[in-house]
């Protein structure tokens, strides 16, 4: 059952949070990290992307621009941006974006239910990027950043939501992406026994966004556990911080693929080649074709879309891998008519995130740079949750959440 506890978030006062809030740590690069940042010195980049205080082209990973980290993390707090709340709180954390809010219940959650499977995962990791943000974990002693998690619908929690945000948020702000950002302290002492004693009732979290985050996070909590001769399993390093949204409030977009060449093929060779295993159905070059269903597909070519619906007999309704869209695509498509085998690693390919739009798709390849664009149907929370189940992992770029987690808001110590 998963077990999670209220904590004493370190968090800017109201007047400054816009200032300290940024976007999270791995979806832009450094050049525009310093951007963002400019002229605020307040900005959280300064401690999750502490390169930005050095020169252009300083290595994100050299040991003195972590060191640079916990000393802005400090200098925050000396400071008075960042201040830690007298109690322990639970807190939820809503977005909005195109006019629809999904709320977050803001927890602690732990690491012994990451390590032992509890908290369910969709996605493999690489151990460079584990290591990088183990490395910003330590020298903090605290997890700055917040992971991304779904559980099962919930009426008790839900009606602590409902409860809560009747109120005025402690923070209301929509940030330069357009995205409004809202967030409440859990004040009442009968709600936060009701988040820890619901939350035991779920058997399991899943990790939506934030794989690596989750994976450090948990190794730190498990270290300092081993080299702790007094360890008792209540200390605060057994936690790590954590957004839990109900399953029904998330909504997975599309995640797109672009390849630079046509393997030898003429585009006619390349529609022959489709019709094999898909229904082609020309769409023009008028309006983007935004694929209809599971098993349609959005093909740009040579300034025409095209519907290609997956035949009868080319999946498997009962394999949770192999019924999924991305398998479809990289399957019939990319490895057996394109030649592309390693989705991680391939040059020839790229991927764009739903949230850029089929324009974006177009753009890249009547700029010459790409020779063809697919779009595919977006995977569904039932979908992750049922892989998750099933020990499986998605194959890669197969999930694309937004909005984004903002940083910032509150962060977690482990001490």
């Amino acid at each position: 059952m998963a077990k999670v506890k209220p904590f004493r978030g370190i968090r800017p006062p109201r007047d400054l949070v816009t200032q300290v809030a940024s976007r999270p740590y791995d979806v832009l690069n450094s050049e525009e990290a310093r951007a963002e940042a400019h002229g605020n010195p307040r900005s959280l980049y300064h401690i999750i992307k502490p390169e930005i205080d050095f020169e252009p082209g300083t290595d994100e990973h050299d040991p003195k621009v972590y060191s640079r980290a916990v000393e802005n993390f400090n200098a925050f707090q000396q400071q008075g941006w960042l201040v830690q709340d007298d109690k322990e709180h639970y807190y939820i954390y809503a977005q909005t974006m195109d006019g629809r809010t999904q709320y977050g219940l803001v927890v602690a959650a732990n690491v012994a239910d990451y390590m032992e499977g509890r908290i369910k995962k969709h996605e493999l990791t690489r151990r460079d990027k584990e290591e990088d943000r183990m490395k910003h974990v330590r020298v903090n002693n605290a997890n700055i950043e917040p992971v991304f998690f779904a559980f099962p619908d919930n009426p008790a929690l839900q009606a602590v939501i409902d409860n809560v945000t009747a109120s005025e948020p402690e923070y209301d702000f929509t940030a330069p992406d357009g995205f409004g950002h809202h967030f409440w302290v859990i004040d009442s002492p009968e709600m936060i026994e009701t988040v820890t004693r619901e939350f035991e009732k779920i058997p399991y979290l899943y990790i939506a966004d934030g794989h690596h985050r989750s994976a450090a996070a948990a190794l730190v909590g498990h270290e300092k556990a081993q080299a702790n001769p007094a360890h008792t399993g209540d200390e605060e390093y057994n936690y790590f911080l954590a957004v839990a949204f109900p399953a029904s409030h998330l909504n997975i977009i599309d995640y797109n693929r672009v390849v630079k060449d046509l393997n030898g093929l003429t585009p006619a060779e390349l529609l022959d080649k489709l019709a094999e295993h898909f229904e082609v159905e020309d769409k023009g070059s008028d309006e983007p074709y935004r694929p209809a269903s599971l098993h349609n597909f959005s093909l740009y070519l040579d300034g025409r879309w095209y519907s290609l619906t997956a035949k009868s007999g080319t999946y498997n309704d009962a394999d949770p891998i192999g019924v999924l869209d991305v398998t479809i695509s990289s399957d019939l498509i990319l490895r057996d008519i394109l030649g592309i085998h390693d989705l991680r690693s391939d040059k020839r390919i790229d991927f764009v995130g739903g949230i850029r739009g089929l324009g974006e798709l177009k753009h890249r390849v009547d700029s010459g740079e790409m020779a063809l664009a697919l779009a595919l149907y977006p995977v569904s929370m039932k979908q992750l949750m049922d892989i998750a189940d099933s020990g499986n992992i998605m194959p890669p770029k197969t999930t694309w959440f937004e909005p984004k987690l903002r940083s910032g808001l509150v962060i977690h110590r482990l001490d």
